[in-house]
């Protein structure tokens, strides 16, 4: 941040953001490629999803610069069953033009610090198209690169990757968790 740019702060979401997730979330989707999504979720599809997501007392934030929502992440659970308990994977967009302005990282160093309070031990990202600047960002918070699959999605007449990367939470598995 330049000493002319406002500070992003850095809050739970709220339903009056919606409007704004759904735009930044759509411009990925109909532009990039860090979603595989090929067609934008509605509001109506957001407001599930938001709700979803904090029915189980996860994470789902939103970064804001003078009033506006300029990016949001949040947190799922990693996979259902039960063994799986401890894993959640965490998903971070940022509005079209803001990359690089640190708003992802502010958001991911949130999202790091509430799943560890949380009790979580294992933090995942599963990186559409293998994204460079989305891996950097994770690899510059301790995140480490699993494993890419290669060719799992389709998207824009070409096949993508998929990277996926992990990191510990507390003790991770250095002891069993309460």
């Amino acid at each position: 941040m330049t000493p002319t740019q406002p500070a992003v702060l850095v809050r739970d979401s709220l339903e009056a953001d919606l409007v704004a997730i759904q735009e930044i979330y759509a411009h990925h989707v109909l532009h990039g490629t860090a979603s595989f999504e090929l067609t934008p979720p509605t509001l109506g599809d957001i407001r599930q999803r938001r709700a979803d997501v904090v029915a189980k007392n996860l994470p789902y934030l939103v970064a804001e610069q003078n009033g506006v929502v300029v990016g949001y992440a949040y947190v799922t659970l990693y996979r259902p069953r039960p063994a799986y308990r401890f894993t959640v994977e965490d998903s971070v967009y940022v509005r079209d033009g803001l990359a690089g302005q640190g708003i992802g990282s502010l958001l991911l160093a949130e999202i790091i610090k509430i799943c560890t309070a949380k009790g979580y031990r294992q933090l995942m990202a599963v990186v559409g198209d293998s994204s460079l600047p989305s891996v950097s960002l994770h690899e510059r918070h301790g995140f480490t690169l699993g494993g890419t699959f290669k060719s799992v999605g389709y998207k824009f007449g070409a096949w993508r990757n998929t990277a996926m990367l992990q990191r510990s939470l507390g003790d991770g598995d250095l002891t069993d968790p309460d």
